[in-house]
């Protein structure tokens, strides 16, 4: 559901003519990348409130680095929902661009997830029906945001399990036309057959991502997992995946049906958002869901984010390069 009661960008903006530097205080850094650094930062008209600046050298940027940028902002400033992370002014000046952005206190989701002391499918189902609204308005936009995956899933606070926004837009793309974009990119275990198989795509490449994230939610443990990018990319194409009973025996029939209907290799055949939110196991009632038990999958789900994290930690600097997440030499594996 979109939310329209936002702050409005903090005034005198940068249409004002303005510069960052006379407008906002910088303090201290949230995280660092290739070429950029996140700040915590506050205006000078309001200091009470908090935002994350990310400071980016435009020294560094290729041209195809900035003109991926200037799509992350325009695309941002269109997007105005209460689960997508917002965009509220952007500075070009002559050696950095400045992006103010929502700051995001309570970290990652999945981190607050295996803090949990109990979990069941009603937990995972308000995660997904989170998710799915998010993903359904980006779609109405005509917007496909190609990176969908646990780190891109943060939380707005750290006193509230329910204020969930999709994050990080740096892969994402207009879609003019279906079957549009071209452009190989994504992250390894979340991303679409059709963009491995290197043929046209749109928003339905987000679905599939939304399927893994929740098979994970779900199971403890992502569906395609392989230590040899080639045998990976393969099982993707393949939707060369199952339900282990191990795990998925307490699991409802109507969960696994969903994730069953959006891991469809053919686009055309997996079900869009809107039809994801109208699915029979999104409807069932929070009783019926709190029943079913998943705390042996919390186990499981706290070993595969242990490993998660301990890998983000090991590549931190090459994920925050935007250059290609799927790697340099993804096109050897197709």
């Amino acid at each position: 559901m979109m939310n329209n009661n936002y702050n409005e960008t903090p005034q005198p903006d940068s249409s004002s003519g303005m510069n960052f530097g006379q407008l906002y205080k910088i303090k201290g850094v949230l995280g660092t990348g290739a070429f950029s650094t996140v700040r915590e930062g506050t205006h000078y008209s309001n200091p009470g409130e908090k935002f994350a600046i990310k400071v980016i050298l435009r020294s560094k940027l290729t041209e195809e680095d900035e003109a991926a940028l200037i799509d992350e902002v325009n695309i941002l400033r269109e997007l105005k929902h209460f689960n997508i992370i917002r965009l509220f002014d952007f500075f070009r000046e002559t050696t950095t661009y400045y992006m103010v952005m929502e700051l995001m206190s309570g970290g990652e989701l999945f981190d607050r997830i295996v803090t949990k002391a109990y979990y069941n499918e009603k937990e995972a189902r308000d995660v997904c029906k989170i998710l799915l609204e998010a993903v359904s308005y980006c779609h109405q936009q005509n917007v496909a945001h190609r990176d969908l995956k646990p780190e891109n899933l943060l939380l707005r606070a750290v006193d509230n399990d329910h204020e969930v926004k999709i994050a990080d837009f740096g892969f994402a793309k207009k879609v003019k036309r279906p079957k549009s974009l071209v452009t190989q990119c994504g992250t390894p275990g979340y991303v679409a057959p059709e963009i491995l198989e290197g043929t046209p795509y749109d928003t339905q490449a987000d679905m599939w991502s939304v399927g893994v994230i929740l098979y994970i939610l779900l199971g403890g443990y992502p569906p395609f997992m392989d230590a040899n990018q080639r045998e990976l990319f393969r099982k993707i194409r393949h939707a060369d995946y199952e339900f282990h009973n191990e795990y998925w025996n307490p699991v409802s029939l109507e969960a696994k049906g969903l994730i069953a209907s959006l891991l469809v290799v053919n686009p055309d055949h997996r079900l869009n958002a809107q039809q994801a939110l109208h699915h029979k196991w999104m409807l069932k009632t929070d009783e019926d869901l709190s029943e079913l038990n998943l705390d042996k999958n919390l186990d499981e789900l706290k070993n595969f984010n242990a490993k998660r994290k301990f890998k983000s930690a090991v590549n931190a600097v090459i994920a925050m390069n935007k250059m290609d997440s799927l790697g340099k030499n993804f096109r050897k594996f197709l």
